[in-house]
């Protein structure tokens, strides 16, 4: 009977697991679709925003001599140093969705070191900070609570001083990496390079409508550049959550399957017990009163 009371409390605990696992599943699909409804507003703005740099790029271009002209593209003759910007959750039980991100800027992080390159690391939530930490490796910044809570004052507040870095000289290249959302069942691991801009991936249109004065074209420029880059820090955040999400709803719809799938193993094997249970206690009985006779 004591074999009988295991399975029963087994079978219990792996009920209330799977009770848990079914919520959490249905937490994150509820967290997805906001996520997903904000993302789509942001790319609205990513959009209208590389419109407008690309009429002003377009602009500028043709009124210069040299074409466009701004530290944001200026390249360097020698990479000496690497800005590695990257985006992790806060929390787990979201499958690989951390080891993904985790595992792309370690494999960059030493391609850039085996070169000669010094890498500064700017880390963007609790588990890819407790990673890094815990290998000893040297973290220039970081924020928690920012992945799970996309803020756009903050995201600023957070890119800023990597692009103060990268203007002012103090870094050659910054990348940034995040796990980003495809779709509900698929996630995307992005690597960009944020700065220096590529200006040959701005598409410059020419608009008679649009008119820059000469005195503050570079101001303009400027402005929009700054804009562009840390909008896509925030775009980072978003897209990250949405993916976040993404690979939680799945590892929850795992976790209650198997979970379901060892319930039905954990019954079967205690409907055989309590059947062999019960053909020994009429063995026992038959035989008792066998011997009586």
């Amino acid at each position: 009977m004591a074999n009988l009371k295991d399975i029963q409390r087994k079978i219990k605990s792996v009920s209330g697991t799977q009770k848990t696992t079914r919520a959490m599943k249905l937490v994150s699909t509820a967290k997805l679709r906001r996520a997903e409804e904000l993302a789509k507003r942001s790319s609205l703005y990513a959009i209208k925003l590389n419109e407008v740099l690309s009429k002003i790029a377009g602009s500028l271009d043709s009124s210069q001599e040299g074409g466009l002209e701004s530290l944001y593209f200026a390249e360097a003759d020698e990479v000496k140093r690497v800005s590695l910007v990257f985006v992790t959750a806060d929390k787990g039980l979201c499958g690989a969705f951390n080891h993904a991100t985790i595992k792309q800027v370690s494999k960059l992080k030493r391609e850039l070191e085996e070169k000669g390159v010094e890498v500064k690391l700017h880390a963007v939530g609790k588990k890819g900070i407790e990673y890094f930490k815990y290998n000893k490796a040297n973290i220039e910044d970081s924020a928690i609570g920012l992945s799970s809570a996309p803020d756009y004052d903050r995201a600023i507040g957070f890119i800023t001083p990597v692009v103060d870095g990268f203007v002012n000289g103090e870094v050659d290249k910054v990348y940034l990496i995040h796990n980003g959302y495809k779709n509900m069942i698929t996630q995307e691991m992005k690597v960009t390079q944020l700065l220096p801009i590529d200006a040959s991936k701005i598409e410059k249109k020419q608009d008679a409508t649009l008119e820059v004065e000469a005195y503050n074209e570079e101001l303009v420029l400027e402005t929009l550049l700054k804009k562009y880059v840390e909008y896509n820090m925030y775009y980072s955040l978003i897209d990250s959550l949405a993916a976040e999400h993404s690979a939680r709803m799945q590892a929850m719809d795992a976790a209650t399957n198997n979970a379901k799938e060892m319930v039905k193993n954990l019954k079967v094997q205690f409907n055989k017990a309590r059947q062999e249970s019960i053909t020994t206690e009429l063995i026992e009985i038959i035989s008792g009163v066998e011997s009586m006779k």
